[in-house]
């Protein structure tokens, strides 16, 4: 594993060093300059592929976009918010810039083209797994993407030479639909590869049919919401989870095991970012450690995920009183002490910590070093209760709604059997079971535009606004390209 995170890392530096451009889709220069590096022999195209999984950890990895925008934060001692948490966001404040999601995308068109002249002759099933990563890789970026800005440029062929293409933005129905084009094509390839097995996870730091089906889930979902695919989408979403479900994956036992354990060892993860304090830095969750000087005195000092000092934990974040109040509803929560702790001091409680990614504490200090999780199964559980809410098939919904109650010890759902109640029901779940795990935002939008919150009267800051919900592109990116038009209300 070592090794091949090195080797990653070693790719990654390659081609970053080679993708620096201004231009609107920045392709042309890492594209012409790696043809003269890369796609010699069969064997560049395993590397090339490693590298671009470094895109998927940065993505990962950012909380501006899929938490920050949501409910689940407040200031901790050092507040680090900017305009996605003040939902004051403008055309020149917080606006897009959108080049590291086309370089990104360029580098799987690049090395879907160069592929085609090579037909791995000795092992055209690692062709295969080499293309399925790609195009599910190429999927990911997209409806990352789009989640972000709703319509986006669709650009799917290798720009290599001078003629950057300068693109329109495409309806995020179209974007939608070269997504699920693109994991169909990747599921295809995954089942043709000789001995396929659905239970195949060869590592969980890249993709495989698992991952693959759990992305289309969540794309077919998104879809049925807020892009009005209804039914179609939510047995789409419904059938690709039956799939996950099959590829060998468990729940935790013991909840703390959730983020404690890492990809390889930890039976609920389908999907992970990999991060190591010695090769690839910290994660998000930095911003929520606290560090000593600022938790000294607290009598539940040992209890705090604190670290020595600022560099290591910036201590910006806590978790807010609406994401608290859902773990109100029951004292048997299993999941408190790994989601929050509560500093006290000797005049009363003071800032709650989160807990959720709390790093490793080394002989020398406390690391932000947890793994990111993208996908993991209890995540795909409360999807398929979302769509079966959304077919209407409400026992089904309360079925797997109780599957994930059950672990927390917080007993089986008794609450309305309505549809309303049992959608609100699985949102509420969804904050408690994946806090601070850059999810949220997400869901509210979809949740929104499924008619079972107002967000606007749901998130504190954007009481009062009229800040889109998707974001505007920054004056860079329409300033290279005359075809774009700003996001629908900016």
């Amino acid at each position: 594993m070592q090794q091949r995170i090195k080797f990653l890392i070693l790719t990654a530096f390659a081609l970053v060093g080679l993708s620096a451009c201004d231009n609107l889709l920045d392709v042309k220069p890492q594209s012409s300059i790696t043809e003269a590096v890369y796609f010699q022999n069969e064997g560049d195209f395993e590397p090339y592929l490693t590298g671009i999984y470094t895109y998927m950890r940065t993505f990962a990895n950012n909380v501006t976009y899929g938490t920050e925008r949501g409910e689940e934060l407040i200031a901790g001692s050092n507040s680090r918010f900017g305009v996605a948490w003040s939902q004051i966001i403008t055309p020149t404040s917080g606006a897009i810039n959108y080049n590291d999601w086309y370089k990104a995308i360029g580098h799987c068109n690049l090395l879907l083209a160069k592929i085609e002249s090579f037909p791995f002759t000795g092992n055209p099933d690692l062709r295969k797994r080499i293309l399925a990563e790609t195009y599910s890789l190429r999927a990911y970026f997209y409806f990352h993407l789009t989640r972000i800005i709703g319509d986006a440029p669709l650009m799917l062929q290798a720009v290599t030479d001078e003629n950057v293409p300068l693109l329109a933005r495409s309806p995020a129905i179209d974007v939608m639909k070269q997504v699920q084009a693109d994991l169909d094509e990747a599921i295809g390839l995954y089942k043709s590869i000789g001995n396929f097995s659905a239970g195949s996870y060869p590592s969980k730091y890249r993709f495989a049919y698992g991952s693959t089906q759990a992305l289309k889930a969540e794309a077919s979902l998104w879809s049925a919401k807020v892009l009005g695919g209804g039914d179609a989408d939510f047995n789409a979403a419904i059938a690709a989870i039956s799939e996950v479900e099959a590829s060998g994956v468990s729940l935790n036992a013991d909840f703390k095991n959730v983020t404690g354990l890492r990809a390889p060892n930890n039976q609920e993860v389908i999907l992970s970012a990999f991060f190591s304090r010695d090769e690839t830095g910290g994660n998000y969750g930095v911003n929520a450690l606290p560090f000593l000087t600022i938790v000294q005195g607290a009598i539940n000092l040992d209890s705090l995920p604190y670290t020595q000092t600022s560099t290591t934990g910036q201590g910006a974040y806590q978790i807010s009183q609406p994401s608290r109040a859902l773990f109100s509803k029951s004292t048997t929560d299993k999941r408190i002490p790994y989601t929050w702790v509560t500093e006290r001091q000797t005049s009363g409680p003071k800032i709650s910590w989160i807990t959720k990614y709390p790093g490793t504490k080394y002989s020398d200090d406390r690391i932000s070093d947890n793994e990111v999780i993208i996908f993991r199964l209890a995540d795909i559980y409360l999807m398929k209760a979302e769509a079966y809410a959304g077919l209407g098939k409400l026992e089904e919904a309360i079925a797997y709604l109780d599957k994930v109650r059950a672990r927390a010890g917080t007993g089986a759902y008794a609450g309305a059997k309505t549809q309303t109640a049992i959608e609100r029901e699985i949102l509420d779940e969804r904050g408690r079971e994946l806090y601070f795990e850059n999810k949220r935002w997400y869901d509210l939008v979809r949740f929104h535009k499924g008619g079972t919150i107002d967000v606007y009267q749901f998130v504190p800051n954007l009481i009062g606004k009229k800040t889109p919900l998707f974001w505007p592109l920054n004056t860079t990116v329409l300033a290279n390209n005359n075809q774009l038009v700003q996001t629908e209300g900016y």
